[in-house]
Order: structure tokens, then sequence, then C-alpha cells
């Protein structure tokens, strides 16, 4: 696919380009069109994402102080701290505490996944609106579709259940379960009460995402089938007497 793909791009005219958006309306190219789209929001609905949890503090010299720890993409937890109550630190008290968890291989092996598909659906989009002819006639091109097809709902399928196990430890390290973990929070005079954290339904929904591109990959491994000669091997053998 790719040599196909770059030579087609450097010579158009050798490999005989024939413009047809018609395909689109298949399922075959819309379904294509579909995963391209879903890929777009799988990524941004992770790779996008920025939260807080909030604490209320009160110690020596500050009373209901909020301190907060920011995190995002890609949720590396332990290397993010909470603000300081005061400049003093509630009189050398407070010290840096950080949330638990790194959960950044999860959430990259998702996106990562997502920024793949989204240039491999670029790619198959090309080969099926101006070279659907070549696709057609030479069976490598859908069997390698096929393959790629197969792999591919499956990372899906791996890469959405580890990364919604992942997100269900983000939820527990930055939720009010926090707090007794917070060494600064059991100095004498200090009380530490859990605030707030930042809502993640977006993430829930970039989860939502994630199957609905396993479906679809799924689905596609179908239509890429009905295209190679499998298919009509076992028709033709399935119709002998």
């Amino acid at each position: 696919w790719c040599r196909f793909l770059l030579a087609a791009l450097v010579s158009p005219m050798k490999v005989g380009l024939r413009m047809d958006f018609s395909v689109l309306l298949e399922p075959l190219g819309f379904v294509k069109v579909l995963e391209w789209v879903f890929a777009i929001f799988a990524f941004a609905t992770c790779g996008g994402f920025q939260g807080e949890t909030a604490l209320l503090v009160s110690c020596e010299g500050v009373v209901n102080k909020t301190v907060t720890a920011a995190f995002t993409y890609p949720f590396r937890l332990n290397t993010v701290v909470f603000s300081a109550p005061d400049p003093k630190g509630c009189g050398g008290t407070w010290t840096d505490a950080y949330l638990i968890g790194n959960f950044s291989s999860s959430a990259q092996f998702f996106v990562t996944l997502a920024a793949l598909v989204f240039l491999y659906c670029i790619a198959a989009l090309v080969v099926y609106i101006g070279y659907n002819h070549v696709y057609q006639q030479n069976n490598k091109f859908p069997l390698t579709d096929l393959t790629i097809s197969v792999l591919t709902a499956f990372l899906w399928l791996v890469s959405t259940f580890v990364w919604a196990k992942a997100l269900a430890g983000i939820k527990v390290s930055t939720g009010a379960s926090i707090v007794p973990g917070i060494e600064s929070c059991k100095a004498p005079g200090t009380t530490c009460h859990f605030l707030s954290v930042t809502s993640m339904g977006i993430l829930n929904v970039s989860v939502v995402f994630g199957l609905l591109n396993m479906i679809l990959w799924a689905g596609n491994v179908w239509l890429v089938y009905k295209d190679t000669n499998l298919h009509s091997q076992w028709n033709r053998i399935s119709e002998s007497p």
C-alpha cells in the first residue's frame, strides 16, 4: 500500500488516476470516512483533556485555603504537585504533595493508535477515490487492506479496554480518597478536605469512541473481505456439489 500510494502521488498519470467520489456513497468508502472522523474524536477527547483536583486546607496562619493540582494528558499524575497553601508552607509543616500513579502508557497507546488510524484512513481514501479501479483489479490491495483492518480492530479492542482501566485509576487518584495519603495533611494543626475535581465526562466519551471504532473496524473487515478472492473462492466451494 505505501509503495503503491507513493507511486500514485509521484506519477498519477502512470498509475491511472481516476477521481470517483461516488465510492464514498458505497459501504466501503462511507465506513472509511466514519473511521476517519471517529479517530479524530478519540484522539481529541483523550489527548485534549485538562483538569485539576482541589483541596481545602487549614493550617498555621491559613484558614480554608484552596490548593490545586492540575493534570492533563498523558496523565503522569506522580509528577503533579499540589500548590502550597501559603509562601511559608504552613509554618514549615507543608511539604510537596504529589498525586499517585502514572497512566501515560495506556493513554499514549490509545491516542497514538487514533493518530495512526487517522493517517491510514486518509491514505485509504486516496486509493478508494483516485485508484479504485486498480484496487479492484489487483487482489493484493484488498488482501493488504483486510489484514490491516483485522489488526486495527484488534488494537482498538485492546487499547480501549486498557484505557478504560487506566481512566478508572485516574478517577481514584484524583478523587476524595487522595486526602488520607497526603503526609502534609497529617501535620499537627493541619486539616484537609476534598473540594472538587474536574468532570471527566469527556474522557468517558473517549472510551465510547474507542468502542465505536472497534465496531466500525470489525464491520470493515467483512466489507473488505468481500473484495478479496478469498470470498469468491469460498463461494465457489460452497456452491460446488
